[in-house]
């Protein structure tokens, strides 16, 4: 039993975890609110460790954690946030009834711009699974609008978020084509993959939307990064599926022979390109796993993980180069490197 004449602790939180006394842990997170910002701070980084290790174990804790998104310190609702993103993306279910919550910091813009990413981040990871519980227009526009202002770093998991939901469910942005294509020469890598990835995902239900993308994807085939370059040539193949007007294509030999080891990702959606362009509809068909929705949430993850740690030099928190060593922590986020 919890002795309320103690400070709270991050091994009592842990203890009532073992438990498994929902009750008993929902009134210690709320002793935990009522303490110093230091104690809060360690409880919800014991917290974010047990989510990892065990998530199953936080069914029903979602609303008393999320009180701590609305805390007066704003390290303290970071931590928070980072909580309910490590969570999201392991049972997702156990974050869909503070959905409301995290679209409320989202859509705040005096919020720091850390917290809303990683709002928009936890809100994606949901709406992978379960589509219906993120359909509000309202939460779906703040995450595209942030699009053309927000800061890098809430612009990438905007992004990251969107593809989440195209991947969820296409219908919620198959008339919003056009709207994420005009934001495919973004600056962060990630952001400009991640549309690629939505606008593919959206096109696998409904090809025939493609044909307001054929343009900026096309000028990603020339773009620097090889995994844009790959899903951009992956949704110009599946525009064609839709007879899309596709005109001025560059040189296809270009565009996977551009570095020195071209990824499988890119020389594999290049063939599917040239093959669909060819009208080869049985060397297509050979090509299986790719133009489909089941296989870009099979490997989105890889690829991601491929285009932020290419050589470990960059922050896995918020990608910034740490190339050369760089300090221990992070000087832009605050994480450990």
């Amino acid at each position: 039993m919890t002795d309320s004449n103690q400070p709270p602790t991050p091994d009592r939180l842990t203890a009532l975890l073992d438990d498994g006394d929902h009750e008993a842990v929902g009134a210690e997170l709320a002793r935990v609110g009522t303490a110093d910002a230091d104690a809060r701070k360690r409880a919800l980084r014991a917290a974010r460790a047990d989510v990892e290790e065990r998530p199953g174990a936080f069914d029903g804790l979602a609303a008393p954690l999320a009180t701590f998104l609305i805390d007066d310190d704003r390290a303290i609702r970071l931590s928070s946030a980072k909580l309910f993103v490590t969570l999201a993306a392991s049972a997702p279910g156990a974050v869909r009834p503070v959905i409301d919550s995290l679209a409320e910091r989202l859509a705040d813009d005096e919020e720091f711009y850390y917290v809303r990413a990683r709002c928009a981040e936890a809100l994606g990871y949901v709406a992978l699974e379960f589509p219906e519980e993120v359909s509000d227009p309202e939460i779906l526009a703040d995450l595209r609008i942030g699009l053309s202002f927000d800061e890098p770093e809430v612009k990438e998991k905007l992004a990251k978020a969107l593809a989440c939901v195209a991947l969820g469910d296409s219908s919620r942005l198959r008339h919003q084509v056009p709207s994420l294509a005009e934001h495919l020469d973004a600056e962060p890598e990630l952001v400009r993959y991640h549309l690629c990835t939505a606008l593919v995902a959206v096109g696998c239900a409904y090809p025939e939307t493609m044909s307001e993308a054929v343009g900026e994807l096309r000028e990603r085939l020339d773009d620097e990064s090889p995994y844009v370059r790959g899903r951009a040539a992956e949704g110009l193949a599946v525009a064609i599926r839709s007879d899309a007007s596709i005109d001025s294509i560059p040189d296809l030999g270009k565009v996977d022979s551009g570095d020195d080891d071209p990824p499988a990702f890119l020389t594999d959606r290049v063939r599917f390109l040239r093959q669909s362009l060819a009208d080869d509809e049985e060397s297509v068909e050979s090509l299986a796993g790719l133009g489909t929705v089941e296989s870009i949430r099979d490997g989105t993850d890889d690829t991601v993980e491929a285009i932020t740690s290419p050589d470990g030099s960059e922050c896995q928190h918020c990608g910034l180069d740490l190339s050369g060593g760089g300090p221990p922590i992070c000087p832009r986020c605050g994480a450990p490197h």
